[in-house]
């Protein structure tokens, strides 16, 4: 027994010594054939980097069949794929996986890697869809950039802002972008968590920031970037804070809108939120100008949006966004806001105050009771 064990070894090292020396071989031997493809005048050194890429060439060759898998066999349908300025390879092929356009994010990045094409897929707009293999994703990646414009989106901004912002740039259609959001879209899961009854509007989602948008698309494409955007800025960990306010996500960002509205000195976010969530906990009603703002909507008169709301319009604006009549948030977000307006809603600074009042200079002086709010109005209302 001792003998046929010390056999079975002596068999076990010598098939391990023969892969390696198969391994070796098969290396040395496409090196070999790629010095010969260069012409007998052309000196070819065996580098590292060369017997690395050759043994890449040999895992890509084993792994075939996973390569040219597409992620979705009968799905045809059109998405668009943005590459963000200094976004590296791996961070493209993980989104290209979470976005179901590929199997396999680190096969990915090491097809690109074999191909040499790491410096070739730069900033911009693609459009991609789930029945590609990896190698036309990287082929549409380096040469199929589409016609883009550079669009920023500012903090605060409601739909028809950003709809008439979009249509200024040949981006899409007003009227179709509008339509899109009134839609909403029941792909992503923070747009389904709504009280029963609201709408659909992705109205509060539409995530602000500076993007790449391809030209003359459709509204429901550039709706679906603004929305992945989100997904993206607003991570799962953000969210699952949401359940330690007590409040849903789209109670939440409901908040956050208020707060991004009313705050003009950053520093004020949190504790202006602190005074709302003190309000709710209490059973009082917001009394919050920018929901009378939003439910006033255009005013052709002075041609803005958000014109400031006046004293009596507290009650002659007939609206369940009107926060000085009816008790609670209002129906849905009245703009949309950045990351730390909701982080402010998930994070407020606490206190025990329950009133604030304009100073004129954009900050807000902050008071306990209704007593010291009127002070406070009679000594800066004035300003």
């Amino acid at each position: 027994m001792r003998i046929l064990r010390l056999l079975l070894r002596l068999i076990t090292l010598v098939l391990a010594l023969a892969a390696v020396f198969f391994v070796l071989s098969f290396g040395f031997w496409y090196i070999w054939q790629d010095a010969r493809g260069r012409g007998p005048q052309t000196r070819y050194t065996i580098t590292t980097a060369k017997l690395g890429r050759a043994l890449l060439g040999l895992y890509l060759k084993y792994r075939a069949e996973d390569v040219a898998r597409v992620a979705r066999p009968g799905d045809a349908s059109e998405i668009t794929f943005v590459v963000e300025p200094g976004e590296g390879v791996g961070a493209v092929a993980i989104r290209l996986e979470r976005m179901n356009l590929i199997t396999d994010s680190e096969l990915f990045r090491r097809l690109v890697q074999y191909w040499g094409a790491d410096q070739d897929i730069q900033a911009g707009v693609y459009v991609l869809r789930p029945n590609m293999t990896m190698e036309e994703i990287i082929g549409e990646l380096q040469h199929g950039r589409v016609p883009s414009v550079k669009v920023t989106i500012p903090e605060g901004w409601r739909a028809e802002q950003i709809a008439a912002l979009l249509e200024e740039l040949e981006v899409t259609s007003a009227q179709g972008f509008l339509d899109a959001v009134a839609r909403g879209s029941t792909a992503y899961d923070f747009l389904r968590d709504r009280p029963a009854g609201a709408s659909p509007s992705a109205e509060g989602f539409l995530f602000p920031d500076t993007y790449e948008l391809p030209r003359n698309a459709p509204p429901e494409r550039i709706l679906d970037i603004l929305l992945q955007n989100w997904a993206t800025r607003v991570t799962p960990e953000w969210r699952a804070k949401v359940s330690q306010t007590g409040m849903t996500l789209y109670e939440v960002v409901t908040l956050a809108s208020i707060v991004e509205r009313e705050a003009v000195v950053a520093s004020e976010r949190p504790l202006i939120a602190g005074v709302y969530l003190n309000r709710l906990d209490k059973g009082m009603y917001l009394q919050a100008d920018p929901t009378v703002q939003y439910a006033k909507g255009y005013d052709p008169v002075t041609k803005r949006w958000w014109s400031p709301m006046k004293q009596e319009e507290a009650q002659t604006v007939v609206s369940r966004y009107n926060t000085f009549l009816y008790p609670g948030l209002p129906p849905g977000p009245i703009c949309n806001p950045g990351l730390a307006a909701i982080q402010a809603v998930l994070q407020p600074e606490p206190s025990e105050y329950l009133y604030f009042y304009a100073k004129g200079d954009g900050s807000h002086v902050f008071a306990k009771t209704y007593e010291e709010h009127l002070r406070n109005e009679q000594l800066y209302g004035g300003r």
